[in-house]
């Protein structure tokens, strides 16, 4: 399903067919954190293949592993820019962490779209992590990415 309404600027497509989701449900966050999130800025989501994240993450950031979101900032236009997400890496980390596929795809989105707006977990001081919270917590989400354990080492970016 892609999906992108002509009063919205979020876009998203799936390009993987092995985890299963309610697209539906994917569509209206996506649609909602463009409206309060974003506000109104164009930004759109791939959600792909372990195989198609771990080629990007070489080719763009030089690490040969599958990552779960990488983000990709634009600024032309007014346009924030591309999220990827990793279909499989979603799944093994909802498993992980004790939730549903459709939270662990909207965590994902919500911190990509963050990067994309300018803020970086590795060099704030914990401001990402706070504005993550806070989002988290209003839409009604688990754990986010940049609260899981102090001892994980995130590579998403």
């Amino acid at each position: 399903m892609a999906s992108r309404t002509d009063s919205s600027a979020a876009w998203w497509k799936n390009r993987q067919r092995t985890i299963a989701f309610d697209e539906m449900e994917f569509d209206r966050f996506i649609q909602g954190i463009g409206r309060q999130v974003a506000r109104g800025q164009e930004f759109a989501i791939v959600i792909g293949s372990d195989e198609s994240l771990r080629d990007a993450n070489r080719r763009f950031r030089g690490k040969r592993a599958v990552t779960d979101v990488l983000s990709f900032p634009d600024g032309e236009n007014g346009r924030l820019g591309d999220i990827l997400i990793s279909a499989a890496q979603a799944a093994r980390q909802a498993a992980r962490f004790g939730h549903n596929v459709e939270d662990e795809l909207k965590i994902l989105a919500l911190h990509g779209l963050l990067h994309l707006l300018g803020y970086d977990h590795e060099t704030d001081d914990g401001r990402m992590r706070r504005v993550e919270k806070r989002w988290r917590r209003k839409l009604g989400l688990p754990h986010s990415l940049t609260e899981r354990g102090a001892g994980e080492r995130r590579d998403a970016r």
